[in-house]
């Protein structure tokens, strides 16, 4: 099977969240109502929803490493992750995990960065050397 992936979280501004998607990303805005808004993200479809509160709670990161276990994120070509990684660092857009080599010389070797958008969601931004790798055990 294959399918598009959907994310659907909240944000208490709406405003705030498109620029960060839309302006900042170069997220394509698909549908939207004044307290909701869907974005391409990468091709797959992230819908952003207005609340008046939201309830943080502690971030948990792997005991082994520090990944928080609350993120997601995308794969991207290397060439593109490149480009998202060069941009970040032109305009000073701060990183929550600097960009480095994930699992170097193992069979899933990968680069990796993190940013937080505007409500704090860690999003991860990754790229395989080798593409065949992404599913592959070792």
């Amino acid at each position: 099977m294959t399918g598009t992936f959907h994310l659907a979280f909240a944000t208490t501004d709406l405003k705030r969240i498109k620029a960060f998607y839309g302006k900042f990303l170069g997220c394509k805005e698909g549908r939207s109502a004044d307290s909701w808004v869907d974005y391409d993200f990468f091709g797959h479809q992230l819908t952003i929803q207005e609340v008046p509160k939201l309830i943080k709670t502690a971030r948990i990161y792997n005991p082994k490493s520090n990944i928080p276990s609350d993120h997601w994120g995308i794969v991207l070509s290397m060439a593109d992750w490149k480009k998202l990684r060069d941009k970040l660092k032109k305009v000073g857009h701060p990183f929550f995990i600097e960009p480095r080599t994930v699992m170097k010389g193992e069979v899933g070797e990968q680069v990796s960065l993190f940013i937080e958008d505007p409500d704090g969601h860690a999003i991860e931004f990754k790229a395989f050397p080798d593409p065949e790798n992404l599913f592959k055990r070792g």
